[in-house]
């Protein structure tokens, strides 16, 4: 039987795996092959932690049908070609990337093979319609969400998702010893990920217990807590989907099929809420194919002018959780404690940074995609692009949350606060969004210092959301590539 190599990259599954099931049907023998380019951007800190531990359980889950994954590191080129020689394969299946690194790697890797004789077959990857399927019959592509989902959910149906294999043949005696994911380097030396563990099961079967006990548990209440940070009613798939540990037509079939299952008032609604939070997904990516520049540079063109400011002391605070401003503050503690922060609170801490601090969008999204176990380049775009004013889509600049505001009607009892801004535990729910508004006897019953136990406001909320109005006037009449209405 003919050998295959299967380059596993943001697939890390058995299930579902299109470039896998393709060589099975091809009658061949699949050589299931990771390689760790140093070539190639590295993920962040956190997303490295679940790497790792994805690529182990991968590695198991391979070891229980028969085979296993062979680890190589390198130039993909050449580890790719190592492989394929030692094992005399005739075929490299891969699954395809649409970041714009991952595709011009791609893109040479094929080049390389092709002229050295090998066949390369690749396949959609983990996303429902690739970008380029999605296209109005005239003009630019899609940049207003609403426009996009309308397309994307009036095309052609989603495809069932494909079986796992039962078995697989063992690889070939031939093949170059194989690393180990310990050998790879993935986990940090200082062990600032301790707590990870608590909150995340990284790997295929971790992310399958995941979507079944939202579905169970948190999806009938979707819709009404989605932007309750309190609550525990959001999915929690974002790593899992990024990792391609479980794909989104698995994910949307499985949903519509509880549908099926479960009457229930309501839960049709919150179903499709959910799933229009995946075609955001979506649109991320469908945005970065389409304009890759944007991964760095603003949508609109008129920010190139925008007066940011260098704050190296505000930027400290908001990175480490000590704002002043309690809401940003848990968020920014949740996510260094667990690798993750709820949507909500994102964009609320972006807000501040962004608009109040006056601190680039670009120097928040690197620091979301050092810390994010979810670190998804396309989806962080365009998400704080959204938040900061100048994507596609965009928040209106004069958009400027209020973090008291958001506090008070989506964290009310400030249970949320309390958990990850534990000094501020004693304070009435009252003024637990903002402690430097409550009384001196109030601060003092419930031990809060200000400027002591826990820091005065980094900014002035008020006068900082009258700045960022000013400087947004500043651009607000150049010529620019603006949203699209």
């Amino acid at each position: 039987m003919t050998h295959a190599l299967i380059w596993f990259r943001r697939d890390l599954r058995l299930a579902d795996n299109t470039a896998l099931r393709a060589a099975l049907d091809s009658n061949m023998c699949p050589v299931p092959v990771y390689i760790h380019d140093p070539a190639l951007a590295p993920e962040g800190a956190a997303s490295q932690w679940w790497l790792h531990h994805s690529l182990h359980a991968l590695q198991q889950d391979l070891r229980r049908i028969g085979s296993d994954l062979l680890i190589l590191t390198g130039n993909s080129h050449t580890e790719l070609m190592t492989a394929a020689l030692a094992c005399n394969a005739s075929h490299v299946f891969w699954n395809r990337r649409y970041e714009p690194a991952a595709v011009a790697q791609d893109t040479a890797t094929l080049t390389k093979l092709d002229k050295a004789g090998l066949e390369v077959q690749s396949y959609p990857g983990n996303l429902l319609r690739e970008p380029w399927t999605l296209a109005k019959r005239e003009g630019p592509p899609y940049r207003v969400f609403t426009a996009f989902y309308r397309e994307l959910t009036a095309s052609t149906p989603v495809d069932m998702p494909l079986p796992a294999p039962a078995a697989l043949p063992p690889l070939p005696d031939t093949l170059p010893g194989s690393l180990t994911p310990d050998d790879l380097g993935l986990l940090p030396s200082i062990a600032w990920d301790a707590a990870f563990a608590q909150h995340w099961q990284p790997g295929e079967a971790g992310a399958w217990e995941r979507l079944a006990d939202f579905t169970r548990e948190a999806l009938a209440d979707y819709a009404d807590n989605r932007d309750r940070p309190d609550l525990p009613d959001t999915s929690r798939l974002s790593p899992c989907l990024h990792f391609g540990e479980i794909s989104p037509r698995q994910v949307r079939h499985f949903i519509e099929d509880h549908l099926h299952h479960r009457e229930e008032p309501g839960l049709v609604a919150a179903a499709e809420s959910w799933l229009r939070q995946l075609a955001w997904r979506e649109f991320g990516h469908h945005l970065l194919w389409h304009f890759p520049e944007t991964a760095e540079e603003a949508m609109d063109r008129r920010f190139g002018k925008f007066p940011w400011r260098e704050n190296p002391a505000g930027l400290r605070a908001w990175q480490s959780g000590q704002t002043g401003i309690p809401l940003v503050d848990a968020g920014m503690r949740e996510l260094w404690a667990t690798g993750w922060m709820h949507n909500r609170v994102r964009m609320v801490a972006a807000s501040l940074l962004t608009k109040n601090l006056l601190i680039p969008w670009q120097t928040g999204a690197a620091w979301f995609m050092d810390t994010l176990l979810d670190a998804d380049l396309a989806n962080n775009t365009l998400g704080w692009q959204w938040t900061a004013g100048c994507g596609v889509d965009a928040a209106p600049y004069f958009r400027v949350f209020n973090p008291v505001r958001q506090g008070e009607r989506f964290d009310p009892d400030g249970s949320y606060v309390c958990r990850w801004v534990p000094e501020l535990a004693q304070l009435p729910a009252k003024w637990i969004h903002q402690p430097w508004s409550a009384p001196a006897k109030v601060l003092s019953e419930a031990g809060v210092i200000p400027g002591g136990t826990y820091p005065t406001p980094v900014v002035d909320l008020a006068e900082s959301r009258k700045a960022a109005l000013s400087a947004w006037e500043q651009i607000r009449h150049r010529p620019g590539d603006v949203t699209e209405q």
